[in-house]
């Protein structure tokens, strides 16, 4: 398995979500964020106090955007011939198993990325058997 290639750290701005305003107070507003319209809502208008609104202030490093702590990026594989395609790109990819995905199939996958040093991040995902 290689190991990701040298990079600045990661760093989040923000891992709070971003609360749609009065979803606290009302069972029939969900939390997903929407932004208010409102002409006199308070959260629209910056008040001190109030929920933040997402902003591209928040947005993370291009460099070190959708990077897992480990330094690899998530790259689907549904077959052993999409593992193939991140043999060049073993240091930058790291290989997610898709959930359909059969427990034979899995087998397969996971051998063909150790041969080629792929990462596989669900690798003991449906491929144990119970005792």
């Amino acid at each position: 398995m290689a190991t990701a290639k040298k990079r600045i750290p990661i760093v989040k701005k923000r891992t709070k979500r971003f609360n749609r305003h009065q979803s606290d107070r009302y069972k029939c507003v969900a939390a997903n964020w929407r932004k208010p319209k409102g002409i006199d809502n308070r959260v629209r208008r910056r008040f001190k106090g109030q929920a933040a609104m997402p902003s591209i202030g928040y947005g993370s490093n291009k460099k070190t955007r959708h990077m897992m702590p480990s330094g690899h990026k998530a790259f689907l594989v549904q077959n052993v011939n999409d593992v193939n395609l991140l043999l060049m790109h073993n240091k930058t990819y790291a290989a997610e198993i898709g959930h359909a995905v059969s427990s034979r199939k899995r087998i397969t996958i996971i051998s063909r990325a150790k041969q080629l040093g792929v990462k596989v991040t669900n690798a003991k995902a449906r491929v144990t058997t119970e005792v």
